[in-house]
Order: structure tokens, then sequence, then C-alpha cells
């Protein structure tokens, strides 16, 4: 993890409506592991689809990279709530 002042906290929030890509989202956190400090999946089979939270201390630009890498997968929406600090 870098030591760098200049991270941040953020919690990427990660909807899977498109179970075909779950692969895909767990390859990318896995690329960027050391930037994670947890992580919470709920199934709901109810309406056929997952959530995913994902708690991230990291530079912005990285975490906007994650999240926009995750949103541009198929059937998969993600948006990054920073800490204002």
């Amino acid at each position: 993890m870098d030591s760098n002042t200049d991270n941040r906290i953020a919690v990427i929030g990660i909807i899977i409506e498109d179970k075909s890509q779950a692969e895909n989202v767990n390859s990318l956190l896995h690329q960027y592991a050391e930037y994670i400090i947890g992580r919470m999946g709920l199934p709901y089979p109810q309406r056929g689809l997952s959530i995913i939270s994902v708690i991230v201390d990291a530079p912005s630009d990285t975490i906007s990279a994650l999240s926009g890498k995750l949103g541009r997968l198929q059937g998969v929406s993600s948006q990054a709530l920073y800490t204002k600090a």
C-alpha cells in the first residue's frame, strides 16, 4: 500500500446484474488488492443480482481507475464515494 499522504479512503459500491461477470470483477479487485481494506458481498437472488462494497485506501486516480474499469464491464455498475479529506 502506498504510504502517500495523498491517499483517500473511499467506498466503491458495485452491483453485478450479469453473474457471468463475477470472475472479471474478482480479477479486477485482485489487481488492486494492495489498496483494499475490506470487502462485503451480498447476493440478492430475489432480484438476480449481487451487491459488493469495497473499502479502499488509495490515491484518487487509483480509486477512479478501479471504479471506472468495474463500471465498463457489461452488466456491472460501480460508483465511488470518497472521504472529504
